[in-house]
């Protein structure tokens, strides 16, 4: 008699809360070791390129909230920044430094949620606590500057929303103080923990070879061992006249990619001193959108006409060349890229959006081969996937 071997075939997902959102995982096992993993996408799409191409150039920066959902700024920065470099503005020095800040604050965030969830995927709950605590300190500073807890609509093209209130500095530099310390409580519970390095070390390892070709980018490709860091290879703002590191691994393993989130987290930090240094020896913001040849802040009392011209600007929209251009930056979770096409209207005809998570999830199938069930949940944490961008 022939007998015929399959693997078993398990549905990981959609409504796993180790999922990290709507990913619904089809793995093949032999036993608990898994023989290949597929990702199926797509459950959260919304068309949102299609979407912003049917909107104006200021309709569209909602959208990009609305991405990755815990690091929202980011977002809103690479689209402002492809929209500038279209029109040729230059933006005051004051906003590009509240940029560069919140930027760093959106960072902090990001990483606190990655970490954190992760751990608390493996089962350790105390630090997933004690960083929403923090996570509540600096969505209350992004609720001070805009009015919103997450979706800001703050990094807009001239320049940002409004100039950030006096007393918000010394916050913030009071947040940056105490935070270090949160961090070290952090690590000493985890760094040096026997579960946590047996779950992550030598789990999910990923050559240098294998992220080039998969594309990887952020923690994913330094972890690696590679040097790639969009805020210094290709310098946008203000980062090319701070100082700060940029920490490499050397293994490509879970452990790594944690370390290294840890360690940006501190950089961040010293980013964050630096600009609080800068912005308050600085000139307040007198109408950010002066500095461009179609925006302007005109005086709404001084007649109706130009009352009518505001409403026009904000509703009709503003009228960019025919031209293209992709703009990319160093978001926490890798290299988040906008390609926008123009032609001499106020919307952009095409928009394509190249989020890291996307192609982070292409490589799980190469991470999770050979390893057990149970570290599939090490590697997703490790991956700190969020669906809004995977899918669109």
């Amino acid at each position: 008699m022939h007998t015929e071997l399959k693997y078993f075939q398990l549905n990981f997902g959609p409504q796993h809360p180790s999922a990290h959102g709507v990913l619904r995982l089809v793995l093949e096992l032999s036993g608990e070791v898994v023989y290949k993993a597929t990702p199926h996408i797509g459950l959260l799409h919304r068309g949102t390129e299609k979407l912003i191409e049917s909107k104006t150039f200021t309709q569209a920066l909602p959208y990009f909230d609305r991405l990755d959902y815990v690091s929202m700024m980011s977002q809103e920065h690479a689209f402002t920044l492809c929209v500038e470099s279209l029109t040729n503005i230059n933006i005051p020095l004051r906003a590009s430094l509240i940029r560069i800040l919140f930027s760093e604050i959106t960072r902090i965030l990001n990483h606190l949620m990655a970490i954190t969830t992760h751990a608390m995927d493996i089962g350790a709950l105390t630090p997933f606590l004690w960083a929403f605590e923090e996570r509540e300190k600096l969505l209350n500073f992004y609720e001070k500057i805009s009015g919103a807890r997450m979706h800001a609509a703050y990094i807009r093209p001239g320049g940002i929303a409004f100039d950030i209130p006096p007393k918000l500095l010394n916050e913030i530099y009071l947040f940056t103080n105490q935070f270090s310390s949160r961090i070290d409580e952090i690590e000493e519970l985890l760094t040096n923990n026997r579960i946590w390095k047996q779950r992550l070390c030598n789990i999910g390892v990923v050559s240098a070879y294998d992220a080039i070709n998969l594309n990887f980018s952020g923690v994913l490709l330094r972890s690696t061992g590679i040097n790639i860091d969009v805020r210094k290879t290709t310098p946008y703002e203000l980062y090319n006249k701070l100082t700060f590191q940029t920490p490499i691994g050397k293994f490509g393993d879970c452990f790594e990619r944690y370390i290294l989130r840890i360690e940006e987290m501190r950089q961040s930090l010293s980013l964050i001193h630096q600009t609080l240094i800068n912005l308050k020896s600085g000139d307040n913001i007198s109408g950010l959108w002066c500095n461009t040849n179609f925006l302007f802040k005109p005086d709404l009392k001084q007649n109706m006409e130009n009352l009518i011209n505001h409403f026009k600007l904000l509703c009709q929209g503003y009228y960019i060349p025919q031209n293209y251009h992709y703009s990319k930056l160093e978001s926490p979770k890798g290299e988040f890229g906008v390609f926008l096409a123009t032609n001499n209207t106020t919307r952009a005809y095409r928009c394509k959006i190249k989020s890291p998570g996307f192609f982070h999830l292409q490589g799980l199938n190469t991470m999770s081969k050979g390893h057990l069930l149970a570290d599939i949940v090490a590697i997703i944490g490790t991956q700190d996937i969020v669906f809004g961008e995977v899918d669109r």
